[in-house]
């Protein structure tokens, strides 16, 4: 689900703009997650989409460790965190509020 939001507060901890910092939530997996949930406390998309990325990759990175996965799924699981980081990473920086599926309803409640 898709949700295009207009942040009043244009201003950020960093100085960045609103889409590249929430879009540099992704970059890092779930630790730039960690990193932007500690430290923005104002600005709701870029907390929303801190959240999502640590709440989405944490769980996937660990999923990935497991000795069947990583011998027999590997490729398919990497790719699927590759192309799941890349939308996200996309959609932050286009200023939407994207969110995914099983992930995305859970962040909001968590967030307000």
């Amino acid at each position: 689900m898709v949700e295009k939001k207009t942040q009043t507060a244009k201003k950020t901890v960093t100085g960045l703009p609103v889409n590249t910092e929430a879009a540099l939530c992704y970059l890092g997996f779930w630790v730039t997650g960690l990193i932007f949930l500690l430290v923005e406390k104002d600005n709701k998309l870029i907390r929303f989409h801190a959240l999502q990325s640590l709440v989405t990759f944490a769980p996937l990175m660990m999923l990935a460790i497991f000795p069947v996965v990583r011998w027999v799924l590997a490729p398919f699981v990497w790719l699927g965190i590759f192309v799941i980081w890349l939308v996200c990473i996309v959609k932050a920086f286009q200023g939407e509020e994207f969110k995914l599926p099983l992930v995305g309803d859970f962040v909001k409640k968590q967030l307000k």
